[in-house]
């Protein structure tokens, strides 16, 4: 690396050091806006809130969104990018997140290298900048350490293993176990295995690759999250006869074929099989991937398919993963990072009960956090 792709090193901050994350609206003013009951603000402000999938490092890179400042939404609405920022997420209840750096697929493998050293500085830098507002947390411990100071907790994430196809000690390479969780393949087929998108007709082998299956023995030598989030079927079953049976599994942003039949979502068994790790099912927040015909149009459609979840897999392996700033569409009544209180107004309707909503919003993941990186 250059000097200017020098990883930037940060200071362990103490929570005493960390000043509380701006809220802008209090909890009245924000249950009258979002239409919505004080309850189930209160409830989601009150709740360890874990987005397990959010890309809101890819507007920064593509044009320059600054995502600590506040927004009314993106270019094109709640259409694709621009669906989070610090004050937004503060206001919806948000206290972490998977911060996801997105692999370009179109690069070489010494290129996407380069290109992820680099983009894991700036987003080091990012929080480097946010004056105590955003800090870096890679083990449970260190969540909760960022969340007693009253920040928000960045668990930074690979959206594509192909990133580290030219790193010189594979997964070892990454530094300072930054980085919490790996995604094995995004939307394209690479040296891994093939994507659960159309692109995998072009692969005669849908499985993962020697490549691949060492990959993610990588993962689990280094406590990284294995994320089957992508993935095409035979791969999953792949990884999962690979993988370390002690450490959890997970789906981080995905539908189920139960509610919705769809190349995105998982069916049945492989809900079961995250399950039997102690793993957790996050929940993307996309229409395309949700809506099931004559279904509900808002937030409803999420609350179908974590049931389904909790119905198959059991409640503790429920979760968030919205894909928020990853080019989705999310319900109309989900435009943005402060209208989480409206899913959790949807929980309540549905009848579920506090602790239910406790534990899919933060506390399902916290556990396998826990097992995985105390």
């Amino acid at each position: 690396m250059t000097q200017s792709d020098q990883l930037v090193t940060l200071p362990t901050v103490r929570p005493s050091r960390l000043p509380a994350v701006p809220r802008m609206e209090e909890p009245k003013v924000l249950a009258r806006r979002l239409g919505v009951s004080e309850e189930a603000v209160r409830l989601t402000h009150d709740c360890e809130l874990i987005d397990l999938h959010i890309d809101t490092f890819i507007p920064p890179r593509l044009w320059g969104y600054d995502p600590l400042v506040r927004h009314a939404g993106g270019p094109l609405g709640r259409w694709f990018f621009g669906h989070l920022d610090l004050y937004r997420m503060a206001d919806g209840g948000m206290n972490g997140a998977m911060w996801s750096i997105t692999t370009n697929p179109a690069r070489g493998p010494q290129s996407r290298w380069r290109t992820f050293q680099k983009n894991l500085a700036a987003l080091q830098a990012l929080v480097g900048r946010s004056k105590g507002h955003l800090a870096i947390a890679r083990t449970a411990a260190e969540y909760r350490e960022v969340r007693a100071g009253g920040a928000h907790a960045v668990m930074i994430a690979i959206q594509g293993g192909n990133a580290l196809e030219a790193a010189p000690n594979g997964v070892a390479s990454l530094p300072d176990d930054l980085v919490v969780r790996a995604t094995i393949v995004h939307l394209t087929n690479s040296a891994l295995g093939a994507t659960s998108a159309p692109f995998h007709y072009l692969r005669r082998d849908k499985g993962m690759t020697p490549a691949g299956l060492d990959f993610v023995k990588q993962c689990n030598a280094n406590r990284v999250f294995v994320d089957l989030a992508h993935i095409h079927e035979r791969g999953f079953w792949d990884a999962v006869s690979v993988h370390d049976k002690e450490q959890p599994l997970i789906a981080t942003h995905t539908g189920v074929d139960g509610v919705r039949r769809h190349w995105r979502n998982l069916d049945d068994p492989q809900l079961r099989a995250i399950a039997d790790t102690g793993g957790v099912v996050g929940v993307i927040f996309s229409t395309a991937f949700l809506r099931r015909k004559h279904g509900p149009d808002d937030g409803r459609m999420i609350v179908e398919h974590m049931e389904h979840i909790a119905n198959v897999a059991g409640e503790d392996a429920v979760a968030v993963g919205s894909d928020y700033d990853g080019a989705i569409t999310p319900p109309f009544d989900l435009a943005g990072g402060d209208c989480y209180p409206r899913l959790v107004q949807h929980m309540l309707d549905a009848g579920w009960t506090e602790e239910r909503i406790r534990k899919a919003l933060g506390a399902n993941y916290l556990a396998a956090f826990e097992r995985l990186r105390p």
